[in-house]
């Protein structure tokens, strides 16, 4: 039977040396798109770890010849993460794929993987210690199907094959069948090379049939149909606005809101200093205030720069925009230099001040403090959040923290109301009015907070913390609001007003969440969840009650998942990045039905808010060089419902740590 190939890689086209790593093994990638500077050809790497130091893969040389070669060694800290580098296409299907693998230590796996979709799920031809494996491996569960005795060495080249048609797949070493399963659950995927240990990797073939490769350009072809048909019912995104930032640019670290008391919107930004230890101690250098209307400066405070690292963070900084004290013109309430702060939005000058607390718990019995010692005296504030816990008719209270550890709440005249602390408080605590009584409960990491500050109840989970919260209304069979988490490796969960776990999914290290109406067509709203630590970029979308309906692993980070509201007919679509070949947004589907031109923009930042008149998103997309925003390029279509508004977070609580939702509102018409 005649065959194609449908990849090959002797890895004679890469020079000596490291793939494209992060050299800081940073978090930027939780909601940037960074993309690393070098030469990877077909291949991706989506493992990313902040334990690691140097490069995942290099390639090396000997007599001619090129290697692929895993450099990680397993260890503790790694959570027994799998090193891998994937090619190929994930809606590959009966296929056969070699590659010459020489394990460089002989007792942990080594080998190929293949109908791989996500870092968590494919299957695996493994050597390991005297035996060769067939291992399935699906989130958390690792299942080895079939064992055989091999005797092999660290000196060797074994070529590893694996035929897979179906349900079936067949294994061979050096030619000779090895062994064989039925029962491949993973339709389709592509291939990745991966190891516990190091090891050298050639020459990598995947062919397939004559008739299978027919089956598969005639399936594409189909797809791309479809694909066209659907984005051609998709306003197209129309460049509104485009600035540049000078020397007072920075990463995602903005607030928007109305400066001036009318209807023009402004943006602050915000550049840092690194104090310390990483970026456990970050102060606000520079706040700079810009018309989006115009794109001149209002005002700044501080002293701008054009350093990296004063532009690029990958934690929130202390700073929100609004009107705390009800005078029709927003205030930036922010942390700097040990202060507490409101500033006038008109010109930056302060009109309240007081010192941080003192440190007053014993470093070494808190969370979060690194060398067990408090670096200052003061507290070096995390993050702010408008809160209502007085009960008043309009948020006024400000909630501040330190990393991991501590919650402060001042009213807007800075008294102290409360304190606590007790375990983890997550990245960014949420407040809600849960019991009715008009006042916020808070709820922090897994801590549910009544609104004089004192512990109501607490999840049965003592590791790890929760990164992005989302509460309200999204299963129709549910009354009562339900809060929706995710939580690193303690996973995606679905949580009561009482603290009851509804659903629990361990996906991987759950990094972002939204909630929104993704597929009209089906019950309640959908959540979509992304990862980020160990295994990166991972994106699910489950229904209301957390059952998974499909995963993808696009390749790339910075993928902030965000509900748009690009149609404004009621449904919602997924925001990618701002990158031409990855980002865009996608529908319930999965498919990436807007597409941003290939015109010059900028795509390590995105966010989507509403600013062009109409309810409709805007998508902003910037560095920390330039800014373009986005509007669509068509009217939206009239309904008889009336307009699409519906009610997302608050602009005055932003922050990189926010779960995002779209929750339906319909508004009389209110365009002719």
């Amino acid at each position: 039977m005649s065959e194609v190939i449908l990849f090959n890689d002797d890895f004679s086209s890469f020079k000596i040396g490291p793939l494209p790593f992060d050299r800081e093994h940073s978090a930027m990638g939780e909601y940037h798109y960074v993309k690393q500077d070098g030469y990877s050809g077909d291949w991706y790497d989506p493992i990313t770890n902040c334990y690691y130091r140097g490069p995942n893969w290099i390639v090396t040389a000997e007599n001619g010849s090129h290697y692929m070669e895993q450099m990680r060694v397993s260890n503790p800290l790694t959570r027994g993460v799998l090193p891998v580098l994937a090619a190929g296409e994930k809606d590959w299907k009966d296929y056969e794929v070699s590659v010459s693998v020489r394990p460089l230590t002989t007792i942990e796996e080594a080998g190929v993987l293949f109908r791989y979709q996500t870092s968590l799920c494919f299957y695996a031809f493994f050597l390991k210690d005297g035996k060769a494996l067939l291992v399935r491996y699906n989130k958390t569960n690792h299942e080895v199907l079939k064992s055989v005795d091999f005797k092999f060495n660290s000196d060797t080249f074994y070529r590893l094959s694996v035929k897979v048609c179906g349900k079936s797949a067949v294994c061979f070493i050096d030619g000779r069948e090895i062994l064989s399963f039925n029962g491949i659950e993973n339709e389709r995927g592509c291939i990745a090379l991966a190891s516990f240990m190091p090891c050298q990797f050639s020459s990598v073939v995947v062919k397939a049939t004559n008739e299978e490769n027919e089956r598969l350009q005639k399936e594409r072809t189909e797809k791309a149909l479809r694909l066209a048909e659907k984005r051609s019912k998709y306003a197209k995104p129309k460049l509104w606005k485009k600035f540049d930032l000078g020397n007072w640019g920075a990463s995602r670290q903005i607030r928007f809101g109305h400066l001036t008391g009318t209807d023009e919107m402004f943006f602050v930004m915000a550049q840092h200093q690194k104090r310390v230890f990483k970026e456990r101690y970050c102060n606000i250098s520079c706040l700079t205030a810009v018309s989006i209307d115009t794109g001149k400066i209002l005002w700044q405070i501080g002293e701008p720069s054009e350093l990296q690292v004063n532009q690029d963070t990958t934690c929130d900084l202390p700073f929100q925009i609004y009107d705390i004290d009800n005078d029709g013109i927003d205030e930036v309430i922010c942390a700097k230099d040990f202060k507490l702060m409101i500033l006038s939005g008109l010109d930056g000058s302060v009109k309240k001040s007081m010192p941080t607390p003192l440190n007053e718990e014993k470093a070494d019995e808190i969370l979060g403090i690194e060398f067990k010692k408090h670096a200052f005296d003061r507290l070096n504030v995390d993050a702010i959040r408008i809160v209502n816990v007085s009960g008043k008719e309009r948020p006024s209270d400000i909630l501040i923290k330190d990393r991991y550890a501590r919650l402060w709440i001042y009213d807007s005249d800075f008294n102290l109301l409360w304190k606590f602390n007790h375990n983890n408080t997550g990245h960014f605590p949420y407040a809600y009015d849960f019991n009715g009584d008009g006042k916020d409960e808070i709820f922090s990491c897994y801590n549910m907070i009544s609104s004089d500050g004192k512990l109501v109840w607490q999840l049965p989970i003592d590791t790890d913390h929760t990164d992005e919260i989302v509460i309200g209304k999204f299963d129709d069979d549910i009354d009562d609001d339900l809060i929706a988490i995710v939580s690193g490796w303690e996973g995606f969960m679905i949580v009561d007003k009482n603290g009851n776990i509804l659903s629990r999914d361990i996906n991987g290290h759950g990094q972002r969440i939204s909630v929104a109406n993704y597929i009209p067509s089906r019950k309640g709203l959908e959540i979509c969840t992304t990862t980020y630590w160990e295994n990166q970029g991972i994106i699910y979308l489950y229904d209301a009650k957390g059952n998974e309906i499909w995963h993808m692993e696009p390749s790339t980070n910075g993928n902030i998942i965000a509900p748009v509201n690009w149609l404004g007919n009621g449904s919602e679509l997924i925001l990618l990045n701002g990158n031409v070949k990855y980002g865009g947004m996608l529908d319930g589907d999965g498919d990436i039905v807007v597409q941003f031109p290939d015109d010059g923009h900028p795509d390590m930042c995105a966010e989507v808010i509403n600013l062009t008149g109409d309810h409709r998103d805007e998508i902003i997309l910037w560095d920390a060089k330039k800014m373009y925003i986005y509007t669509q390029d068509r009217e939206a279509e009239k309904d008889e419902r009336g307009e699409y508004a519906p009610h997302k977070y608050p602009i005055y609580n932003f922050s990189n740590y926010r779960g995002e939702y779209s929750f339906a509102n319909w508004i009389k018409q209110e365009r002719e």
